[in-house]
C-alpha cells in the first residue's frame, strides 16, 4: 500500500516562500541533468570488466553422453604399452573396465579451469570469453551459471578450507571466495606495480598459495582487457598465508601457465606455454624441488616436452604421483589429456574431439577426471584416483 503525500495549501503557492513544486520541478530537471553530465563523463572513464552474456548458439549443441563411435574398452583412451589383457591396456590408469569418455555438459566458446567441490558434488569451471563461472552438478548433470561477471576467470582451485580460490584475467588478481559468498582480495599488485593476467594456482597444506603470471589475458579484449604489462617478467608467485606478503619464486618463464603440486608437496611442476610467442619458445612442464615451509623451490628441470606445435596448459596429479595434463592447439590427434609417470615416461592418451585446456579430479571416490574442452565439458572414470590436494 502505497499513502500519498499531503502538504498544505500555501507549499504549494508560487509566492510562498515555503514548498513550491514548479521550483522543486525546475530545480530536479537541472540536478538530473547535472547527474547525467557527471554519469557520461565518469562513463567515459570506466573499463568494461571483458565480454558478458554472448553465450554460443544452441540451436545445434554438441550431443551430451558417451563420444561416437565408444564401445568397451574406449578406443579414444590409447596405452603406449601393450595390453596384457582383453578387457583394456595395462599400467594406464584411464581404464576402468565398462565406462567410456562422455560430453557431460556444452555450449561454452572456452572452457579452463575446473575444480571439485567433494561437500557439494559439483564442478566449477571457468568460460573465459563469456565471462562466467559454470557449475556443473554431477548427481544429476545440471549445469548452470555460479557467477557472471567472473572478472574474465581462468584458473580456479580449492583450499584446505574449502573454499574458492580464482586467477581473474580482467580483475588481473587472484581471490578467495569466502564460505558466506563475500570476496577476498589475495594479490593484485607486485612491488607496487599491477598483476599481469593470473593465470592458474594452487595451494599448499600450509595454506601458501601459488600462481602463475603470463600475460594472456591482457594481450586482447576476447579474454580479458587489453593493457599494457606492469611486471618485466613473466613469474611464479607465492603468498605467505599467515603475512599475506607476495614473492617471487621462479623469474624465467616466458609463459608461466598451469601449476600442481605433487601429493607429497616435495615437487612443484610448473608449464610454460612460451611457444604461443614464438617456435623458438618452449612448449613443456618443469618440475622443482619444493620445500613448503622455505617457501623455496630449486634444481628446475624439463619434466615432459609437449610435441610442437600442440602445448599444454593444465594438469593433476593422481594418488601416485602421476601428472594428467591437457593438450590442444597443435594436432588435432594429439588433442586431449596425456598421463605421465612421476619420472616423466608418458603412459598413454585419452582422445578428445576439441583442444584440451585444463582438467580435474573429482566424483566422490575421486577417480573421475573431468577434462575441459574448447566448447564442452567431459567426464571418465579412471583407475586413479585424484591427490585432491588443489
Amino acid at each position: 500500500m502505497t499513502t500519498p503525500l499531503n502538504y498544505p495549501e500555501h507549499y504549494n503557492k508560487a509566492g510562498s516562500g515555503g514548498f513550491n513544486r514548479r521550483r522543486l520541478l525546475r530545480g530536479g530537471a537541472a540536478l538530473a541533468a547535472t547527474a547525467v553530465t557527471m554519469n557520461a563523463a565518469s562513463a567515459a572513464t570506466v573499463t568494461p570488466l571483458g565480454q558478458t552474456g554472448a553465450p554460443t548458439a544452441s540451436t545445434d549443441p554438441l550431443p551430451l553422453g558417451p563420444l561416437s563411435g565408444s564401445r568397451y574398452p574406449d578406443s579414444h583412451l590409447e596405452s603406449l604399452k601393450k595390453p596384457k589383457v582383453s578387457f583394456g591396456p595395462t599400467d594406464f590408469p584411464a581404464f576402468a573396465g565398462t565406462m567410456a569418455v562422455e560430453r557431460v555438459a556444452t555450449g561454452m566458446r572456452w572452457a579452463e579451469g575446473p575444480v571439485y567441490f567433494p561437500a557439494g558434488r559439483y564442478v566449477l569451471f571457468s568460460d573465459i570469453p563469456n565471462n562466467r563461472i559454470m557449475r556443473f552438478s554431477e548427481d544429476d548433470g545440471h549445469l548452470s551459471v555460479f557467477r557472471q561477471p567472473s572478472m574474465n576467470s581462468n584458473g580456479n582451485t580449492i583450499d584446505r578450507e574449502g573454499r574458492l580460490i580464482t586467477c581473474e584475467h580482467s580483475g588481473r588478481r587472484v581471490t578467495r571466495t569466502e564460505l558466506d559468498g563475500s570476496i577476498t582480495i589475495i594479490a593484485d599488485k607486485y612491488n607496487g606495480k599491477k598483476l599481469n593476467s593470473p593465470n592458474d594456482a594452487v595451494v599448499a597444506s600450509d595454506g601458501s598459495i601459488w600462481f602463475t603470471d603470463p600475460v594472456y589475458g591482457i594481450g586482447g579484449y576476447y579474454e580479458g582487457v587489453k593493457a599494457d604489462p606492469e611486471q618485466e617478467k613473466h613469474n611464479v608467485y607465492r603468498v605467505d598465508p599467515k603475512s599475506g606478503d607476495i614473492k617471487v619464486v621462479v623469474d624465467d618463464f616466458v609463459e608461466p601457465n598451469g601449476i600442481s603440486l605433487s601429493p607429497d608437496e616435495k615437487k612443484l611442476y610448473v608449464i610454460d606455454t612460451g611457444f604461443t610467442d614464438g617456435p623458438d619458445n618452449p612448449s613443456h612442464i618443469r618440475v622443482f624441488d619444493l620445500d613448503v615451509a622455505a617457501g623455496k623451490v630449486s634444481k628446475g628441470k624439463v619434466f615432459a616436452e609437449i610435441p610442437k606445435p600442440s602445448i599444454t596448459d593444465g594438469m593433476r596429479c593422481d594418488t601416485d604421483g602421476r601428472v594428467w595434463c591437457s593438450v590442444g592447439w597443435g594436432d588435432p590427434n594429439e588433442d586431449g589429456v596425456r598421463c605421465y609417470t612421476a619420472d616423466g615416461d608418458l603412459l598413454g592418451k585419452i582422445h578428445i574431439p576439441e583442444t584440451v585446456a585444463n582438467l580435474c579430479f573429482g566424483g566422490q571416490q575421486r577417480n573421475r577426471l573431468y577434462i575441459c574442452g574448447s566448447t564442452s565439458l567431459y567426464a571418465v572414470y579412471t583407475s586413479a584416483q585424484g591427490a585432491m590436494k588443489p
